[in-house]
């Protein structure tokens, strides 16, 4: 149960920042981990699609895991926060950076 606490101070924390640092709308990068071998940038890709999304990949040196970039014109914290509850909702082993 801690864990969910954890999260939400921390996108508390997030929100504040982005407010604090940036207008919006503004553009955001999202950098995510996925294990290689599963299908999960394919979901990151349909998170992200048509909403004009700049997506980049890159493995690792071991070939175990998939850098993902996005970088995406978001309209305000909150919308950024919900895009990474939602990757974390549906990409399985997925790090947020």
């Amino acid at each position: 149960m801690s864990g969910a606490k954890d999260q939400e101070e921390f996108y508390t924390k997030l929100k504040s920042q982005l407010q604090d640092t940036s207008l919006w709308p503004s553009e955001y990068l999202y950098k995510f981990i996925v294990p290689a071998k599963s299908n999960q940038v394919k979901i990151i890709d349909k998170i992200f699609d048509n909403m004009g999304a700049v997506i980049t990949t890159r493995k690792s040196k071991k070939g175990t895991y998939i850098s993902t970039s996005v970088n995406v014109r978001m309209k305000n914290p909150d919308a950024v926060i919900e895009k990474y509850k939602e990757v974390a909702q549906k990409v399985d082993g997925v790090i947020s950076l």
